[in-house]
């Protein structure tokens, strides 16, 4: 058993004598009122979601989980294949259970699995991946005049995020999986 404090993206909980993963979890602190925790979570028997509200300090049922350190290899259309580190196993896991993380998976990611009595949950990405830009539209002079200092930009393995116009092609760049956003040049 734990407290709200325990909640965050790719724990496990029991609501409801079902087992959800946490696939969002923002906590929100009003001008007026009491502190919460705003959740969206996914069925691991079933695939539905629901959003939970928690309140601050309120105990929330817990699940021990197993990480466990696995690179990502590559994709068939409905799985994706990852290999554990440590024992060098092959982990197919579903499209459905990563959900949208699955668009950061470039070949070689280091990412961890949440394991549960040896059947994978969740996956917890790096809060930072570095990409390599592969299109990059030039920068046309008056972009910055006229407030337009972002532009669409391409990586190397087919995320599409808005960056500063002085980004080129080539370049490295890393990309916050929180939320999508650009967050700076690799090495700075």
């Amino acid at each position: 058993m734990g407290d709200t404090t325990d909640i965050h993206k790719g724990a496990v909980i029991k609501h409801n004598n079902d087992l959800y993963v946490v696939t969002f979890a923002q906590f929100v602190n009003p001008g007026k009122g009491s502190a919460f925790v705003k959740t969206k979570l996914k069925s691991i028997s079933s695939g539905k979601g629901t959003e939970i509200t928690y309140k601050s300090g309120e105990s929330v049922d817990t699940v021990s989980v197993e990480y466990v350190n696995m690179q990502y290899l590559y994709n068939n259309t409905r799985t994706y294949s990852f290999m554990n580190k440590d024992t060098f196993e092959t982990v197919d896991v579903d499209a459905d259970l990563l959900g949208d993380d699955v668009k950061y998976l470039k070949e070689g990611l280091e990412v961890v699995m949440a394991t549960h009595e040896d059947r994978v949950v969740a996956m917890q990405l790096p809060k930072k991946i570095k990409y390599t830009v592969k299109d990059a539209p030039p920068a046309i002079k008056g972009d910055s005049a006229s407030g337009n200092v972002t532009k669409e930009i391409g990586m190397d393995n087919g995320l599409k995020i808005y960056a500063p116009i002085f980004i080129k092609e080539g370049e490295e760049i890393l990309v916050n999986t929180e939320t999508g956003e650009y967050s700076g040049r690799a090495g700075e």
